[in-house]
């Protein structure tokens, strides 16, 4: 969970900008130029874009009373805010082609799982007996997460489209966190077993489970998959050094870092293998990066941008749009944008 910075109200913008990339002589994109949308809920002091599908976005951000609100951003730029009735905070995490967004909400100290329908309807759930629900991916109306039980050990679940739950654990698990659902149903995530190491797994839509870790991790985060059942995300070496992965459907990983980084982090993956993530530099200053299927990598910031941290690619279109957050260097307030192409 990201540190947010307090500072006073900002108002919406939509601004067009000129997108900096740095590309090593490469070109992100022939068709068209790359621009920058940076944008914020009315009342946002600290805005996180979560994700993007089909070109809307997802996220939450914080008002100047510290509490937190979801949104959600159309491809035609309008900006919806919304809570769960009787919510403390609401936080959006998820998005699908259609618009359904899922995420959690905090109520008297507890989490609860919902999806908000396109037509901003609110189904709000949990798994049996769960003391604590935390939404996290949505496609095609399943969505996954994990819920904590009466012993605090947190466990998988996807619900189905018809409101179905099954919960799981990948084999020797203590803490199974499934991070994101492609379009098949299937689910990568990463899990902890008795010994403390975390590894990443690929559960199939009938509801079998792979592990896998990158040669020599210690740590193994699967962030996200797509469509082809590519999984992207990060892992650490016995240095505690963090580097980027891709893992093909054949189970063949590929570890790859950012040119000078000091650790490279991949947070999505689309339909066409593209990833995209973040990366700190030797000043511990972070930066976002797509890395084309063919292995080129190229970095990017919003202008001015003190602090990049890119969350999603696209998935559900093919021009790769990419969102996240960063943090201007005047007041170090987080603002969302859209980098398109």
């Amino acid at each position: 969970m990201k540190t947010y910075f307090n500072g006073a109200q900002r108002q919406r913008q939509t601004l067009f900008v000129c997108a900096v990339i740095a590309t090593a002589g490469m070109s992100w994109s022939a068709k068209a130029t790359p621009q920058f949308i940076i944008f914020d809920p009315p009342g946002s002091v600290a805005t996180t874009s979560r994700v993007i599908s089909n070109g809307s976005v997802a996220g939450y951000y914080q008002d100047s009373q510290g509490l937190y609100h979801g949104f959600v951003r159309t491809s035609d730029a309008v900006i919806t805010s919304f809570d769960v009735a009787g919510a403390t905070n609401t936080y959006a995490g998820g998005i699908d082609e259609v618009g359904r967004v899922t995420g959690f909400y905090s109520l008297n100290g507890i989490e609860h799982g919902f999806l908000r329908a396109k037509d901003g309807t609110i189904e709000t759930f949990d798994p049996p007996g769960s003391v604590g629900t935390i939404g996290l991916s949505i496609n095609r109306g399943a969505v996954t997460g994990f819920y904590y039980d009466t012993n605090a050990a947190p466990h998988g679940y996807v619900r189905l489209r018809g409101g179905e739950i099954d919960v799981f654990d990948p084999a020797g698990s203590v803490y199974t966190t499934p991070t994101s659902i492609n379009s098949t149903g299937a689910i990568a995530g990463l899990y902890t077993d008795n010994g403390d190491f975390v590894h990443g797994f690929l559960r199939y839509p009938d509801g079998s489970i792979t592990a896998f870790d990158p040669p020599g991790s210690t740590y193994t985060a699967a962030v996200s998959i797509n469509k082809e059942t590519a999984i992207a995300g990060f892992w650490y070496d016995s240095r505690s050094d963090i580097h980027g992965f891709v893992r093909a459907l054949d189970g063949t990983i590929t570890t790859f870092d950012v040119a000078g980084a000091d650790s490279t982090q991949a947070a999505s993956i689309d339909n066409k293998g593209r990833s995209a993530g973040f990366y700190l530099d030797r000043n511990l200053t972070s930066h976002g990066f797509i890395r084309l299927p063919d292995g080129p990598v190229m970095t990017l910031d919003p202008p001015q941008s003190a602090y990049t941290t890119v969350e999603s690619i696209d998935a559900a279109a093919n021009e790769g749009a990419i969102t996240g957050e960063y943090a201007d260097p005047q007041n170090f307030f987080f603002h969302g944008f859209i980098l398109t192409r």
